[in-house]
């Protein structure tokens, strides 16, 4: 029978895919596997299988349901989808989620950010590593449509992949979305449900035009079927060139990127040097890199070209999402927004002998050092001190044979950025400076005559490294 062919097929097309893509991501590890199963008829088909794969090769399998709520019929799709997963033993959780219609996403948006929020949770909370998704070959042309629409670069226009990662959506960076139904069409899925007569539920807002996505399924790609028979396969073929296009530029921004960059900061002398294409892929890539949600297009001009255009002596600040750009001396700075210490309250405290004393507050640990050169430990431990941010007027000599110099000449000969200065604690003993942090001690107050001196010296943790990472 042709539709016994099909299913064969299909059977066939789904385990190599899968087994491929197990293959690459499991390669130190038995996997574990978990179908994100609507009820619907591509998660129905995907779950059955997923089942006879999972038995074969002796997979433990399990079937994650979101419940968004949204429709009056939820409940019992979540009744039908127990049902079917305790008919085939299949071990079945659910998690209720929150839909927000008033975060500005929109319905779809909301709905498809709380859904795989949940299922990253399920996955960890069952020590699941590979989640597998019903995306076909006719979801990868809406897809793509739909980024083309958007204006997206290669990123968009490539579609999805076949295996990746997605620590933003699912909440953890070791959980694998797999798509073992990519490489099939929808025509496909509906036969295989036919021959096995599936029970599956039909969600109403499916058929709604209201959604961009449904009004391209519905209204735009039978037209396009009508006009270019096939044209589903073709344009999942054209994905995966974009989609090498894609690797081969990313291969090279990797390359590149090594090239321009010197302490984690971008080097713009380097990156001018690049040509104006490449620079801009290195540049998406190192924010990227740093875990910043990229930019339209649009801005990421503007930021181009306050960066290169600005004069050599201008103090630039861009905000980017959750974090803040900054140009000095030719080079690039990213810094994340809230790790800012200005307005603190000074903090008066007395030195005993510790080797070091943390102040959360100020976000790092103030270390005591024995030194060859340094302020005696018995006049420190003397003296009332205080930790503080930059007050205005220090002056501090680093060599006994230097001279005291103002506190922007020293962060000047440093390479201090600006936006740093004010946010370094400096320590003081009254109106005297004795420390900066990353400048260093002041030779006023060494004693050459001491048995036993002490160095001090500034080192963020965790918390306060966001400041100066400059250790």
């Amino acid at each position: 029978m042709k539709s016994d062919k099909n299913e064969i097929a299909l059977r066939r097309k789904f385990s190599d895919v899968l087994g491929s893509c197990l293959q690459k991501s499991s390669a130190n590890q038995a996997p574990s596997l978990a179908v994100a199963y609507s009820g619907g008829l591509d998660s129905s088909v995907l779950l059955t299988l997923a089942h006879a794969y999972c038995r074969q090769h002796q997979i433990p399998l399990h079937a994650f349901h979101v419940h968004h709520g949204l429709s009056p019929n939820a409940d019992d799709w979540l009744t039908h989808c127990e049902a079917k997963c305790r008919e085939l033993d299949i071990v079945f959780r659910a998690a209720r989620v929150k839909v927000d219609l008033s975060s500005g996403l929109g319905t779809e948006a909301s709905a498809r950010k709380e859904r795989y929020a949940a299922l990253g949770q399920l996955c960890i909370a069952h020590g699941v590593g590979h989640i597998l998704t019903a995306h076909h070959q006719d979801d990868q042309a809406e897809t793509i449509l739909m980024q083309m629409l958007r204006g997206s670069g290669l990123a968009g226009l490539s579609g999805m992949d076949l295996t990746n990662a997605a620590p933003g959506l699912l909440g953890t960076p070791d959980l694998v979305i797999i798509r073992p139904l990519l490489e099939s069409n929808r025509e496909e899925l509906e036969q295989f449900q036919r021959l096995y007569d599936l029970d599956f539920v039909e969600d109403e807002s499916n058929t709604d035009v209201r959604y961009r996505r449904n009004a391209l399924r519905h209204r735009v790609m039978p037209i396009l079927e009508e006009i270019y028979p096939g044209f589903a396969a073709r344009m999942s073929r054209g994905a995966r060139h974009v989609s090498a296009a894609r690797d081969l530029i990313e291969e090279m921004a990797v390359s590149d990127l090594a090239q321009c960059t010197q302490d984690d900061q971008l080097q713009l002398a380097r990156l001018v040097a690049l040509g104006k294409s490449r620079a801009a892929h290195v540049f998406r890539h190192w924010l990227s890199q740093q875990g910043v949600r990229l930019p339209s297009t649009a801005r990421l001009h503007e930021i181009f070209k306050q960066l290169f255009d600005a004069k050599s002596d201008a103090r630039i600040e861009i905000h980017c999402g959750e974090h803040v750009l900054h140009r000095y001396r030719d080079a690039v700075y990213l810094q994340q927004v809230g790790g800012s210490l200005s307005g603190l309250d000074e903090v008066g405290f007395s030195w005993n002998g510790e080797s070091s004393l943390a102040f959360p507050a100020y976000g790092g640990v103030l270390h005591f050092e024995l030194a060859e050169q340094g302020i005696s430990s018995e006049w420190l431990s003397r003296h009332s001190l205080v930790l503080h941010l930059r007050r205005g007027g220090e002056r501090m000599k680093l060599a006994i044979d230097r001279p005291t110099r103002d506190m922007k000449s020293h962060f000047q000969s440093l390479n201090i950025p600006f936006w740093v200065r004010s946010e370094l604690p400096f320590v003081s003993a009254g109106a005297e400076l004795l420390y900066a942090a990353q400048v260093g001690m002041n030779a006023k107050f060494f004693d050459q005559d001491s048995t036993t001196k002490v160095s001090l010296h500034w080192v963020f943790d965790e918390s306060g490294k966001n400041v100066w990472n400059n250790n």
